[in-house]
């Protein structure tokens, strides 16, 4: 897998956690250097450990299932792809509270719940023979970095980037999908 693909993939996985950093930074009144680091770093961190879980969860069952792993792969991204698709042009009604920081309780479960469709890609890195250490890391990286920026944004302009960083990222994780399935078919 290429460094480019491996980003765009990284980008698409980080899109959640960017909007809901978005919009925990909107909902924050007094947003702190610690709250802005521990999403950032919570995120980052989630990012990072679930395709490590996915990749030993598809290492598992790579030899039962080599035929068809392209097929997975793919599956797997378009469904996170669609599924970011359709919550960024679903409702976007913005009914969360204002608080003065977030709290360890919220951020678990805000980390785990970007970080599912992390778990997935994972599952497709094991098909892909992909270096997964390198590959977490470079996810966990560039969420942090995304979130940290989210988290900003949110703070200064409200939420009106969450629903266009959502649709790129589901049309990025699609393409990045689509290009493996037909790579691995030979139509590319």
């Amino acid at each position: 897998m290429s460094v480019l693909t491996l980003l765009l993939i990284a980008l698409g996985v980080s899109a959640d956690a960017f909007a809901v950093a978005l919009g925990k930074g909107l909902h924050i009144r007094r947003l702190s250097v610690r709250d802005a680091g521990a999403i950032s770093l919570s995120f980052g961190l989630f990012q990072g450990l679930m395709p490590v879980l996915g990749w030993l969860l598809g290492s598992r069952l790579r030899d039962y299932i080599t035929e068809v792993d392209h097929w997975i792969a793919f599956g797997l991204l378009a469904a996170i792809g669609g599924k970011m698709l359709y919550e960024a042009l679903g409702s976007s009604e913005d009914r969360e509270p204002d608080e003065d920081h977030i709290g360890l309780r919220e951020l678990l479960v805000l980390s785990v719940a970007t970080s599912i469709d992390a778990l997935a890609v994972g599952i497709g890195f094991a098909f892909l023979d992909v270096q997964i250490i390198p590959a977490a890391l470079t996810i966990a990286a560039v969420t942090a970095v995304i979130s940290l920026g989210g988290v900003l944004i949110g703070h200064r302009a409200g939420v009106r980037f969450r629903g266009p960083a959502e649709v790129v990222g589901g049309l990025v994780l699609i393409a990045v999908g689509l290009r493996i399935l037909l790579d691995h078919l030979g139509v590319w």
